[in-house]
């Protein structure tokens, strides 16, 4: 079959494929809430577990009991019960390993007793698991031979059920640690982080007079994403390989009109958005908001703030059941940062707040934000917070498919600052020159037409070029990546929101034990946390220039690449407060950044190697190809008497690029036999700072040859045919 057949073929397919219509018995008969939850197990609302063993498990959670095996028998048998009565027949503990992604390994009910088969599934097995170690991200901690590692059972994260085609498994969140008790996970760390926040932030509030027992981080996680056909997908090496195009002609039309922006969903991508929510709703998963987000073909959804551990366990299933979801309409969902060049990437805007037992969002900054010194003094905790360890916020959010997107006037920069719009700017001011803050009387908007309800303004506007923005009453950490498992930034986070709030408490106890009112003392605290933090406060446009040499001259960090960051993990200065928290060891801190960096490394080289197979696959040959028609027609037209001058012209330029290219690619290629993978630092520097400029020009090269080559020519799919196609 020709190319040409081929590509129509594709799309003529992939545009007259039927949309896949399913019937969901449970959202047909009834309404969200009466199926929500339908597949998640939660023993505190287990008809078939006890109030008093309910009780027992509270308290553990709290940390304030251990966990004695009779009720730890009496959950796995209620468990066991629930999930065979729905069909599972086998179990898992489900983790989240130092990969990115979650794992698990199966195991049936399937048991034996006086020679007889029986379901069994028993406290051993609910509370603890033995995976294999050494075959997971080590950082090399651990010897090939050093193969014993844990799981334990997260009992702040309910059970659930994921349904197969013919199938059910019951899931156990769990954490992974080694033999020796290292976190080998991402889950270990959060978890310590949120004990660490609610010491502190309870503490807090304790020593101002109020009456909480507990406080939580809460997140809710925004999740970008695009859509391909499979059909087109499969046809390019680079996406199946790597997540993204490694090169690809811009079309004409992209996003220029933002007309995609929030436009009519395509009935193809609703059909999979509708079984996307009922599958995410069953597992007690918030699905909330869904759009068309800014660039063709990418979509966003959104989730109900939750406890930042569930938010991190459910953003891991959301994107694999997108995944799923999507496979079953014969789509592709993309979850990388910059599947394509030239228009914008994905990220995962992590929404973050703080809520204690009485449901108080600490955050809220009420009616009259200027007298209230709660609010104040927290936001002020959260500057410093950001300011001291801007560059772990930095590193924590970094990763090969990031870089695409940091500083690339789509994306918060590299630099990290706070945004806290005009309002909360200007009572900061006033404290921190002693002035009387004089609110505005009137926050209504007149907009000429009576026929229009009511609109009042926020305390601040929204800066969506700003890394880490007060949107009201929250903070958004704009500059997660799409494909990044949350629980890391978020422990980051926690971690050094909780430090400011260990010193805090110091101070508050020092000022208040020595007389200083209550008021008082939260005023002189703020006031000393603005002043110190000042230089990280920046409302204006994070995109330009000159914010950049500004940051600069106030000695904001500017780590622009992932090898750059990852360096962080190595510096005690920057990272102490981890260890002084208790979030992580020294070893654990070492780990993360040997295995950070030899994933950099590794997903790099295999973007160069699969951009080299294409060149040499399909750009080259496309190109040769064409010089070939464009020869016989020179020749055939001399041969008349004609001299073919737009011919000799098109294939003088295609020869000069296939030229340039083929030099470019021989030199990637020699650059990275000559990489001294003895050393990983180094050799993620030199793939950051040289490498990746010579894979550029690679694509330039292609992009170039692609805009020259006619399409019957050209063996890849396009970008028409993989944003445009639904």
């Amino acid at each position: 079959m020709s190319d040409l057949s081929t590509r129509t073929s594709l799309k003529r397919d992939a545009i007259n494929r039927q949309i896949r219509s399913v019937d969901f018995p449970e959202k047909n008969l009834a309404k969200v809430s009466e199926y929500y939850g339908d597949n998640v197990f939660d023993p505190m609302r287990s008809d078939l577990i006890t109030a008093e063993v309910k009780k027992i498990l509270k308290d553990v959670s709290l940390g304030t009991k251990y966990l004695e095996r009779e009720h730890a028998e009496i959950v796995a048998k209620a468990v066991t019960e629930w999930a065979i009565s729905r069909g599972a027949t086998h179990f898992c503990h489900w983790f989240q390993p130092l990969t990115g992604a979650s794992a698990e390994k199966h195991d049936a009910f399937l048991s034996f007793k006086d020679g007889l088969p029986v379901d069994k599934f028993n406290a051993s097995q609910l509370m603890q698991g033995e995976p294999d170690a050494s075959s997971f991200p080590n950082g090399g901690t651990r010897s090939t031979f050093e193969a014993r590692g844990y799981t334990s059972w997260d009992m702040t994260s309910p059970l659930f059920l994921v349904e197969g085609v013919n199938g059910k498994t019951l899931c156990v969140p769990t954490a992974f640690v080694s033999y020796h008790g290292d976190a080998l996970d991402i889950k270990t760390p959060l978890l310590r982080s949120v004990e660490s926040i609610n010491t502190h932030t309870t503490k807090f509030l304790n020593l101002i007079g109020e009456k909480s027992t507990s406080v939580m981080a809460t997140c809710g996680a925004e999740q970008e994403y695009f859509l391909v056909d499979k059909l087109f997908y499969f046809s390019r090496p680079d996406l199946v390989m790597t997540g993204r195009t490694l090169f690809g002609k811009s079309s004409a039309k992209h996003q220029q009109l933002d007309d995609h922006y929030f436009g009519a969903i395509p009935e193809r991508v609703k059909s999979f958005m509708d079984e996307l929510n009922f599958e995410l709703h069953r597992l007690g998963i918030p699905a909330k908001t869904q759009h068309n987000e800014v660039a063709p073909g990418q979509y966003e959804i959104a989730p109900i703030f939750e406890d930042v551990n569930i938010s991190a366990d459910h953003n891991q299933l959301m994107m694999a059941i997108i995944k799923n979801v999507a496979n079953r309409h014969d789509l592709v969902a993309l979850l990388h940062e910059k599947p394509f060049a030239g228009i914008n990437g994905s990220g995962k805007h992590v929404n973050w707040s703080l809520s204690d037992n009485l449901g108080t969002n600490l955050l809220e900054p009420g009616k009259e934000p200027h007298a209230n010194h709660r609010f104040l003094a927290i936001v002020a905790i959260i500057c410093e917070a950001v300011k001291r360890s801007a560059p772990s916020l930095r590193m924590a959010i970094s990763g090969h498919g990031n870089d695409h997107r940091l500083g690339a006037n789509e994306a918060p920069p590299s630099i990290i600052s706070v945004y806290l719009g005009d309002t909360i700017q200007k009572i900061f001011e006033s404290i921190m020159n002693n002035q009387t803050f004089t609110p505005d009387i009137d926050n209504s908007l007149d907009m000429g037409a009576n026929q229009l309800a009511g609109l009042l303004k926020d305390n601040s506007d929204r800066n969506r070029t700003s890394p880490f923005a007060f949107t009201g009453n929250k903070f958004e950490f704009r500059a997660v990546g799409s494909s990044q498992a949350i629980g890391f930034p978020l422990t980051i986070l926690n971690g050094a929101v909780a430090s400011v709030l260990k010193e805090s408490n110091k101070i508050l106890e020092k000022e208040i034990s020595g007389g200083k009112g209550i008021e008082e003392a939260l005023f002189d605290l703020s006031k000393k946390w603005i002043i110190s933090s000042k230089q990280t406060v920046f409302n204006g446009d994070n995109y330009s220039d000159d914010w950049v040499q500004e940051a600069k001259s106030r000695g904001l960090p500017n780590l622009r690449t992932t090898s750059d960051a990852l360096d962080i993990l190595g510096s005690k200065k920057e990272v102490n407060f981890l260890e002084d928290m208790g979030i992580y060891s020294p070893i654990e801190l070492e780990m993360r950044q040997n295995v950070l960096v030899e994933r950099y490394n590794t997903c790099r080289e295999i973007e160069f190697e699969t951009l080299l197979g294409l060149v040499f696959e399909h750009v080259i040959p496309s190109a040769v190809n064409y010089k070939e028609v464009l020869s016989t027609l020179i020749l055939n037209e001399r041969e008349i008497g004609m001299e073919p001058l737009v011919e000799t012209e098109i294939l003088a330029d295609i020869s000069d690029v296939l030229s340039s290219l083929y030099s470019s690619a021989k030199s990637l290629k020699k650059e990275i036999e000559g990489l001294n993978h003895d050393d990983p630092s180094e050799v993620s520097k030199v793939i950051a700072n040289d490498l990746m400029g010579i894979s550029e020009e690679i694509a330039d090269h292609c992009n170039s040859i692609e805009g020259f080559v006619p399409d019957s020519l050209w063996t890849l799919p396009k970008y028409f045919d993989l944003l445009f196609i639904k």
